[in-house]
């Protein structure tokens, strides 16, 4: 009896192990799809063929992934620009010979798990890639980045000229799966001292322009007394220009002094935004009444903050004018205000036609003025300013440590954005 049941016991278990082992093998079989007649060889080979089969398979794509690989570092090793992998972990995954170069990069090797804030001390950096990261998608910044002591110092025993103090640059980011982030760096050290010059240069100017000038506009003033009746038109016409003048070269010097000392130029108290858009907007009423312009304004009564209120008010009549000059007849602004956590948001917009895609980038350059500007597009426009309001306006709200920006309205139109924090942190923009 007992042998009855041991068989029968043992039978039970032979056939579920058979069953298993089938519905095992049948698991397999279906994991094996890497290649696309595995299906119709199955029946044919053996489950340790088949696997053998498809591992043989798997290394044919991993060597091919891994020449892919080697190719595009091969590629990128000859890029000017800065290359950086950065894995999920914050690691410095790889880099190519710019990126070591530009950044000092020292004592590093491919394959090592090691943060690349060791490496790299730049908190700009840090957050461009946290920034795209977290968004998923591209992300852009401009710094100024301070290279380590230590490169100072092998610049000055190798007796070469001592590195910068600070170089200028551009980082892009991009996201990639896993959450990695690659990451392109210009150097723009070139072009930000090209403009400096080219600034200092027309700043010079403008000092040597300034008394010339003065003179004269008083030389046409005493003629303008002088001449007669039927000729004084041509002498009022070149007082215009002569004025046209000096307000481009006042405009110039103050840009300059803007730039170049921010804190000594900026005088902060206590100021409600909404308050001085309505100051604004009462010195521009007789502007709006010729074309019949509204202002709509929506959003808090009051947008407290720190700041120079004569220089805030400078920014918006420079918005505002730009506004007017290219709002249709019987048109109407439109300003909304918004509090946040890191401060004050202000866009004004109009219903013009907007701007040329290709000069947005180019909107708050010194007397930048594209071919298809919003000037053109409006030919009956009669007062054309001095190509300098909308870049004054750009540094007086960096200044305050807050941003400006231009774009196109969805449904038409241009759009400035202002943004600005809560309070001004003078030690921060020194």
């Amino acid at each position: 009896m007992e042998i009855i049941t041991l068989a029968i016991g043992g039978a039970i278990g032979f056939g579920i192990g058979a069953i298993e082992r089938f519905r095992l093998n049948k698991k397999i079989k279906k994991l094996l799809t890497g290649l696309p007649d595995t299906e119709e060889v199955s029946h044919s080979l053996s489950l340790v063929s088949l696997v053998r089969r498809e591992i043989n398979h798997l290394n044919d794509l991993c060597a091919e992934y891994l020449d892919t690989i080697a190719h595009w570092r091969g590629v990128m090793s000859l890029s000017p620009l800065g290359y950086l992998l950065i894995d999920q972990e914050n690691n410095l995954e790889w880099c190519n010979p710019a990126a070591e170069s530009l950044f000092h990069i020292r004592y590093w090797q491919p394959g090592e798990r090691r943060l690349f804030l060791e490496f790299i001390r730049s908190y700009e950096l840090d957050q461009l890639i946290e920034r795209t990261r977290q968004t998923q998608t591209s992300q852009t910044r401009e710094w100024s980045f301070f290279p380590p002591l230590t490169a100072a110092m092998e610049s000055r025993e190798n007796s070469r000229p001592l590195t910068p103090e600070s170089i200028f640059l551009r980082g892009s980011g991009f996201p990639l799966k896993e959450g990695k982030v690659a990451v392109f760096v210009e150097n723009r050290q070139t072009l930000a001292a090209l403009r400096q010059g080219r600034d200092q240069a027309f700043s010079d100017l403008a000092h040597e322009l300034r008394t010339p000038l003065t003179a004269v506009a008083l030389i046409a003033e005493r003629l303008q007394t002088r001449l007669p009746a039927e000729d004084g038109a041509w002498a009022e016409r070149l007082l215009k220009e002569i004025s046209r003048l000096q307000n481009l070269v006042e405009s110039w010097l103050h840009l300059t002094q803007i730039t170049a000392n921010p804190n000594l130029y900026l005088e902060p108290e206590p100021i409600n935004l909404r308050h001085l858009l309505s100051l604004t907007w009462e010195r521009l009423t007789p502007i709006a009444v010729v074309k019949n312009i509204t202002l709509d304004y929506q959003g808090p009564p009051e947008l407290n903050l720190e700041g120079d209120g004569d220089r805030l008010i400078q920014v918006l009549m420079n918005i505002l004018d730009n506004t007017l000059k290219h709002s249709p007849p019987e048109g109407v602004i439109f300003v909304h205000g918004s509090l946040g956590e890191q401060g004050i948001t202000m866009t004004i917009r109009d219903q013009g036609l907007g701007f040329q895609p290709r000069d947005l980038p180019y909107i708050f350059e010194r007397l930048y003025r594209g071919d298809s500007s919003r000037a053109r597009l409006h030919p009956e426009s009669q007062r054309h300013g001095s190509g300098l309001g909308l870049a004054i306006a750009k540094e007086i709200v960096l200044a305050h440590g807050g941003n400006l920006t231009a774009a196109n309205y969805e449904t038409g139109g241009a759009m400035f954005t202002i943004k600005l924090p809560y309070q001004l942190n003078m030690d921060e923009n020194s």
